[in-house]
């Protein structure tokens, strides 16, 4: 008899174990879209057009496009900025204080990858990758200026230290690892300095863009309201929630319910 009640108590405990497991990868599996922008370049000129696009499965729909500024945090595109044509966002007149940090997310709370667009009305910028390098990869950083030819000499730094100097305005950076991570930004004799852009460098063995990378923190940083929040909540504090709900149903149902008659007895009425 004894022996049949923990073998009763073990079932439960394995079927709510597995229950767990089954309510948290039911949570958290959700197909994560990548987020492209044309053109590609992580530095725009005040005044330029450039499209996001929220991709996964050659599909994009269920997506939101949003975005931190240092004005709005987790403001959404054809809302609050943008106009939304077909499957992607487009924004055909920059302002500065469109710069900021541009992702999708969906309303189960998975985010994408994210970017950073910066604007300026300067008349230098450095165009570089706007998403995640893979280690191994040749990289082209180009230093350009607005109204000028854009194979003037320029300098290349990184982290604030001078990396070497082009005459043609180009510099490749040949077989990337993760020590070439980090703040690049160019200067043009006589035309002035870029902004600074944050490179991002991958493993090999990485098959998406991680949800995050790490830019030096902005006034545009992602605070607890965003995504990220959103998917520990739905992560780890609802299959959590939900197993506890469980186990109170299971110990609020009546004992009756478990029970067998006893054998050899009759019911008298």
């Amino acid at each position: 008899m004894r022996k049949g009640r923990l073998l009763r108590g073990t079932n439960k405990k394995m079927f709510l174990l597995h229950l767990f497991f089954l309510i948290s990868v039911l949570s958290c599996t959700a197909n994560q879209a990548r987020l492209t922008v044309s053109p590609s370049s992580s530095q725009l000129y005040k005044g330029d057009f450039v499209s996001l696009s929220c991709e996964e499965d050659d599909s994009s729909a269920g997506w939101t496009l949003r975005r931190n500024t240092s004005k709005k945090q987790r403001t959404q595109c054809g809302v609050d900025w943008g106009k939304k044509h077909s499957s992607s966002c487009n924004i055909t007149d920059l302002f500065t204080w469109d710069s900021g940090v541009y992702w999708c997310e969906s309303r189960e709370g998975p985010i994408s990858n994210m970017v950073n667009l910066t604007v300026t009305g300067g008349s230098v910028i450095l165009q570089s990758p706007v998403l995640p390098v893979m280690e191994g990869d040749d990289v082209t950083l180009l230093c350009k200026t607005k109204t000028t030819p854009s194979n003037l000499p320029a300098a290349f730094y990184k982290d604030g230290s001078l990396i070497r100097k082009q005459p043609t305005g180009h510099m490749t950076i040949q077989h990337v690892s993760r020590s070439d991570e980090g703040l690049y930004k160019c200067d043009i004799s006589g035309h002035g300095e870029s902004p600074s852009s944050w490179i991002t460098v991958t493993d090999k063995h990485t098959t998406t863009p991680p949800p995050t990378s790490t830019p030096p923190p902005t006034s545009a940083s992602i605070t607890t309201n965003t995504p990220a929040y959103s998917s520990f909540l739905r992560c780890v504090l609802f299959p959590v929630g939900a197993v506890c709900v469980l186990v109170l149903l299971v110990l609020l149902v009546p004992r009756q319910h478990f029970r067998r008659k006893p054998e050899g007895k009759t019911q008298n009425y």
